[in-house]
């Protein structure tokens, strides 16, 4: 019982709590495009002839690439709450 009770205290604090990788992925498309997004993030994916479909089957394999999107995706959504 109380690991579940840590558990649903971490997602609280969790800022990416149910959000979809496909909507952060979507989100960044369409505040940077997929140009701005290759040169802040650096992987083939982004580069070359990119599309969301073949960059969710990277991120969701490649942990440390996932890692850097939703951190960008958490800069960004906090400058707009600004």
């Amino acid at each position: 019982m109380e690991k579940d009770d840590q558990a649903k205290k971490e997602q609280i604090n969790n800022p990416l709590h149910g959000v979809k990788l496909v909507d952060i992925l979507e989100s960044l498309v369409e505040s940077l495009g997929w140009e701005d997004l290759s040169m802040r993030i650096n992987i083939n994916c982004f580069k070359s002839n990119p599309s969301i479909k073949s960059s969710l089957k990277f991120l969701r394999r490649t942990p440390w690439a996932r890692e850097k999107v939703e951190r960008l995706y958490l800069k960004i959504e906090g400058k707009k709450d600004k």
